[in-house]
């Protein structure tokens, strides 16, 4: 991965995610030092009353370019979302789930094709761990 004065802003927003907020973080914080670029880490807890909060506190004691959103209350993963983008600096917003379905190394997949020159990239996960209802994916290259 080439390295460029674009940064990153991955954004997770994050409910009851305890036990998966450390291990996310070391994954993440490895695939991003692949990149070359700087980045912020953006985690919305999403009114959590597992201990989620005190864990992203913890990691962001030990890194500032980790920063965290709470509320106060559940509001919902729209609402996670809208909050985390509102504060986003990147260059680049990478949005991810916190319950370790998506791989942080697919970061390196997706800037790969931004570097050949597409606007929007987005991946799709093929094997869901919960259920879901079905969806159709739309490929759009604007090049």
């Amino acid at each position: 991965m080439n390295e460029s004065t674009e940064t990153l802003s991955i954004l997770i927003p994050v409910y009851n995610e305890v036990d998966n907020i450390l291990p996310l973080y070391e994954r993440l914080v490895e695939a991003i030092k692949k990149t070359g670029k700087a980045y912020e880490v953006i985690f919305v807890d999403d009114g959590s009353s597992d201990g989620t909060l005190e864990a992203l506190i913890d990691i962001n004691k030990k890194n500032q370019n980790v920063k965290v959103i709470s509320f106060s209350r559940n509001f919902g993963q729209t609402a996670a979302l809208s909050a985390g983008i509102d504060s986003c600096k990147g260059d680049i917003i990478i949005p991810m789930d916190g319950d370790l379905q998506n791989d942080p190394e697919d970061i390196i997949l997706l800037l790969e094709k931004i570097e050949e020159g597409y606007d929007v990239v987005s991946g799709l996960r093929k094997s869901r761990k919960d259920r879901s209802i079905s969806s159709e994916a739309i490929s759009i290259d604007s090049r």
